[in-house]
Order: structure tokens, then C-alpha cells, then sequence
């Protein structure tokens, strides 16, 4: 707010836009994520945990190195996304876990804030780098969500690299499925007198599924265009076609040069009954006319009572505070019905953070001001 704040001091000169203030400042900014979930220090041996943050660091700073040079947010965080996508360790393209039938189905999303164009893809088997594929459908066809067998074909005819489904085989993914069947099996066994609940098979399926997750990331570049984009390969044992929020535009990802990126991480049903990505910036937006008219009232009146200058949104910004606030209330209201998960984010100014509700989620962020954090514990 300390630009407007300025304004107050000499009311009646002219102001420069923030956007040019921008330019000149060459702002830029970068968040990226890797999964969130019951992530604890005992469950990461230490050379787990140093390849994590070093992929981490690997896509940060393929990201930011785009956006220090000048390049535009769509280009920074898909190259940032194809990092973590090509890592065994995240959920997402090279780890994405199995079906229940035992294959990689990969779900992604990616969104222009300038525009609100947006691309998505469920389902698909055979590309490489799905964050590709969200790209292709928003940027050479008429649709957004391309869904199964029509997104492998319509992968093929964009000419992205295609691989056979065995290279996303991973030991440890595929373990991970034969115990979570052969619980499931039990559990369905043991329930099946008391006709358990679907949802609460659900939630102990989502609640074990997550542990190495879902990846995105959020930017915004000098020109103060916002691009968001999220990748999976969903939740293990998943069945019937199952989608979540990755590839859901405004649940998983969302993108609004008027507010904010958003891509997101967790028990994906919770986050599409919420629409949190989307949420979370229409608040923005809303908090920010809500500041913007408290600012108003300290501006001094004329002996006729008008005001000696109306405060104009372009000189105006929410605090780093405000923005968290408005992320964390969201994130609460998953709590309260039940989901976890988390969400990085990136405003038009520049701001970048996270908000979550598990013990852990792999992050970072880097910025023009030099900022950068790595992170995995909810301690850290």
C-alpha cells in the first residue's frame, strides 16, 4: 500500500500506473509445489529428502531463470512443471501412481490470466509431459478439458513426445498399489456386514494416497501476466475413471491477472466442491475493492466535502498479510468439510506463498527481490 500511501502525500499528481511502475522494476515471481500431505521427517531418509529438495530447487530455478531474462509466466512454469514431471519422486508424469487396474491415468491444467484461456487434459496414457498437452488443447483448439483416448490422439496429432505407458512403471509406485488393494480388499471385507460408507472408504483411500503429490506452479512475469499449471497422476487405486481437481479449471487451477494464480494440491473431491483455486482469487478481487473503499475514507476533504483524490486501483495494492489471510481462510473452509491439501499462489505485484492444512508440502519460491525458499515441513 506504500504507493498509495505516496498519492496521499501529494494529492493532485498525477500518479504512474503500477503496471509501468512494474516494467521498470522488471517484477517477477515464481511459486512452485510438489504434493502436500502427511510429509514427516521420519518418513524421508535424508537422501530422499536432499534429491526432493534439490528437484525442487532444479525446477525453481529453470523457472526463474525465464522470468529474470525476460520471458513470459506460460513459458517459466511449464518448464518449471516438465522438471517435476520427469522426477520420480513427485506424482506426476515419470511417478504417477497406478489405478486400481494398474495403470498411469495423468490428469493436468494450465491457464493464462491475461486472456483466461486455459487447456486441460484427464485420462491420458501415452505423453510424456502432460503439462504439454494442457498447452497444445488451450493453444490449438476450440476446447479446454479433452478427456481418455480423444486426448491421446489429439497428443499424437500435436506431435508431443509420446512414450509407451511402461515408462511411467515405477517399483515403488507399484508396490504402493498391491498394498493399498490388498488393504482395501481387507477393509472391504471386514466392512462389508456394517455396509460401510463409500465416502469413508474414500477418505482413507484419499488420505494414504498422497504422500509424494500432485506438482504445479504459479508466475507472474515483468509485464504483470499471471500463468498458472498443475500435473498428476492422481490418487493410488483410483477407479470407474476417476478425475480429480488437477485438471478441473477453478478447482485446481486458476489464473486472473485481476488477482491472483492458483494451482493446487490435495484430496481432490474437497477441492472441487469448493472450487478453491477460484475461490480463493474472486476473494482477492473482492478484498481488494474492500481495501481499496477503506483507503478512500482517509483521504481529506475540501472545505465543499469532496475528496481531494480519489485513490485509483492501479497505485493500489493488498499487504502480503491480506493476501495470506484470504489464501488461509479458504484452506480452512477445506478443513471444515473434511479435505487437506494445499495451494501456492502469486499475485500481479509480485507476492507468492502457500497455504496448506497437511504436516508437510514440498514448495518453493523465488522472486525480483530475490527471495528464494525451499521447503518441505510445516515447520520450516
Amino acid at each position: 500500500m506504500k504507493r498509495f500511501f505516496a498519492a496521499i502525500m501529494a494529492p493532485l499528481i498525477a500518479v504512474q500506473p503500477l503496471s509501468a511502475l512494474d516494467n521498470e522494476e522488471q517484477i517477477w515471481s515464481i511459486a512452485i509445489h510438489g504434493g502436500a500431505g502427511v510429509i514427516k521427517r521420519e518418513n524421508l531418509s535424508p537422501e530422499r529428502e536432499a534429491a526432493i529438495r534439490a528437484k525442487l530447487d532444479e525446477a525453481l530455478a529453470k523457472g526463474s531463470e525465464i522470468l529474470k531474462s525476460g520471458g513470459a509466466s506460460m513459458d517459466a512454469i511449464t518448464a518449471a512443471i516438465m522438471v517435476l514431471e520427469d522426477d520420480p519422486n513427485f506424482n506426476a508424469g515419470k511417478g504417477a501412481v497406478f489405478t486400481w487396474d494398474g495403470k498411469n491415468e495423468l490428469d493436468t491444467s494450465i491457464m493464462d490470466g491475461k486472456t483466461r484461456n486455459a487447456g486441460a487434459a484427464a485420462g491420458v496414457q501415452y505423453t510424456k509431459n502432460p503439462i504439454l498437452l494442457a498447452r497444445a488443447v488451450m493453444d490449438n483448439s476450440r476446447h479446454v478439458l479433452l478427456s481418455g483416448a480423444g486426448a491421446d490422439q489429439f497428443s499424437l496429432e500435436q506431435g508431443l513426445e509420446q512414450v509407451d505407458p511402461q515408462y511411467f512403471y515405477t517399483q515403488s509406485r507399484f508396490d504402493s498399489l498391491q498394498r493399498y488393494k490388498a488393504a482395501q480388499i481387507k477393509r472391504d471385507a471386514a466392512n462389508a456386514a456394517a455396509k460401510a460408507s463409500l465416502k469413508d472408504i474414500q477418505t482413507d483411500a484419499l488420505g494414504r494416497a498422497y504422500r509424494f503429490g500432485t506438482v504445479g506452479a504459479v508466475a507472474v512475469d515483468k509485464d504483470g501476466n499471471i500463468a498458472a499449471g498443475t500435473s498428476t497422476g492422481g490418487t493410488t487405486g483410483k477407479r470407474w475413471g476417476r478425475i480429480g481437481d488437477s485438471p478441473i479449471i477453478g478447482a485446481g487451477t486458476y489464473a486472473d491477472n485481476r488477482s491472483c494464480g492458483i494451482s493446487a494440491t490435495g484430496t481432490g473431491e474437497y477441492f472441487i466442491r469448493l472450487a478453491v483455486a477460484q475461490e480463493i482469487c474472486s476473494r482477492l478481487r473482492h478484498r481488494f475493492r474492500r481495501e481499496i473503499d477503506k483507503a478512500q475514507l482517509t483521504v481529506p476533504k475540501d472545505a465543499e466535502g469532496n475528496y481531494t483524490y480519489i485513490v485509483h486501483a492501479r497505485e493500489f495494492e493488498l499487504s502480503d498479510k491480506q493476501v495470506q489471510e484470504e489464501a488461509d481462510a479458504v484452506i480452512a473452509e477445506l478443513g471444515d468439510i473434511g479435505g487437506d491439501g494445499g495451494i501456492i499462489y502469486v499475485t500481479p505485484v509480485g507476492q507468492s506463498g502457500f497455504s496448506f492444512n497437511t504436516e508437510g508440502m514440498y514448495r518453493a519460491r523465488s522472486d525480483s527481490n530475490g527471495t528464494k525458499v525451499i521447503a518441505i515441513y510445516g515447520d520450516e
